[in-house]
């Protein structure tokens, strides 16, 4: 069956969570060390995770987690198109002139652009309102991403051809049961791979990105987490979106964070950091394991308040990838979706197991 064409998953107009996926051309060992060869391009995959830092400060889109391998990549997006909106005209043509410089600095940086260039896009309003549009559009973010990748490896081997395989694969999550689930699934793809044993030294990751600063930072213990979580204290995970969501306590709105590392201020699951992260780490043991244990009493009411099912949660997370193929969801959320948007390849069968309806 062919893939659905990218606007029928991906519409920059509306916030979505997107889990999208970049391999390697041939599956090829280039971001790590290939095993027939023995060549190391072990720092390649610092490139990527710089290159995902400073597009979070240029795009409207919240890194929520990540975890880059030796021939693929994983990252859990959410499009703003509410923060951009308000974002001044002025800030739209900055942000896309340190994307696309007409001009760089003798160390290959973006110089900062003059009043005329900034007014090459501010005195022409579908210019403008294309360029606004792209800044919260997953699809520029993820080509902003690979094509720069692409660049500097071939110019590294001194060659040509595709870095990557071809069209990055996106799914879309629609609940935050599937999100909980792919959030885990990416975090601990290290340890499926038996890289690491332990979210801690599961190198490039965004677990161990905020296991380093809750390890590290000074501020921490005057601090709640939440308001940690926000602070510019975070050296290693401050570009990425926080964990923890409070409806209660944060403002209304798009929530803009004006560190100028990151898009908002804006969490994404109803459970702590902590809670995440203990969470993550019981998981990663069963998949380590031969027998997977009962879950903790402590740990089954976060599974339970997002209705997902505490016997197949480890099953969930170590099939995600084989069983949600375009999208994520309850299938009540999948059938609404697929109604919204009229199209068939939103179905339950999308969900065979492991998310309840509850």
């Amino acid at each position: 069956m062919p893939r659905q064409a990218r606007g029928e998953v991906i519409d920059p107009s509306e916030v979505q969570i997107l889990h999208c996926i970049e391999r390697c051309v041939r599956k090829a060992w280039l971001c790590g060390t290939d095993p027939a060869t023995g060549e190391c391009f072990e720092h390649r995959r610092g490139w990527i995770r710089d290159r995902m830092e400073f597009l979070a400060s240029v795009f409207a889109i919240d890194c929520l987690t990540f975890s880059i391998m030796s021939n693929h990549l994983h990252l859990v997006l959410r499009s703003r198109p509410d923060v951009v909106a308000a974002w001044s005209d002025d800030e739209v043509a900055q942000r896309w002139l340190r994307l696309f410089p007409a001009r760089r600095n003798p160390d290959g940086s973006p110089a900062v652009p003059t009043r005329p260039e900034l007014n090459m896009i501010l005195n022409q309003p579908e210019v403008l309102a294309s360029r606004r549009q792209r800044l919260s559009d997953v699809s520029w973010y993820m080509r902003c991403l690979a094509e720069n990748i692409a660049r500097r490896s071939n110019a590294e081997d001194e060659a040509r051809g595709h870095f990557w395989e071809g069209r990055f694969r996106a799914q879309v999550l629609l609940d935050e049961a599937s999100l909980l689930a792919c959030a885990a699934y990416v975090d601990l793809n290290p340890i499926r791979a038996a890289l690491a044993e332990t979210p801690e030294s599961s190198k490039y990751t965004g677990a161990k990105d905020r296991i380093d600063d809750l390890t590290h930072s000074s501020d921490r213990t005057r601090l709640s987490t939440h308001d940690w979580e926000r602070s510019r204290g975070r050296q290693h995970s401050g570009w990425m979106s926080p964990i923890e969501i409070d409806e209660q306590h944060d403002p209304v709105g798009p929530h803009l964070d004006h560190s100028g590392r990151r898009g908002s201020l804006k969490g994404f699951l109803s459970v702590s950091l902590a809670s995440y992260l203990e969470l993550l780490d019981w998981t990663g043991r069963q998949l380590r394991s031969d027998k997977v244990s009962a879950i903790p009493s402590h740990l089954q009411p976060i599974l339970t308040r997002m209705g997902l099912d505490t016997h197949a949660w480890c099953d969930v997370v170590s099939r995600f990838g084989r069983v949600f193929k375009r999208a994520a969801g309850s299938p009540e959320h999948l059938a609404e979706e697929a109604s919204r948007r009229g199209q068939g390849w939103l179905c339950a069968r999308d969900n065979p197991l492991g998310i309840s309806s509850a």
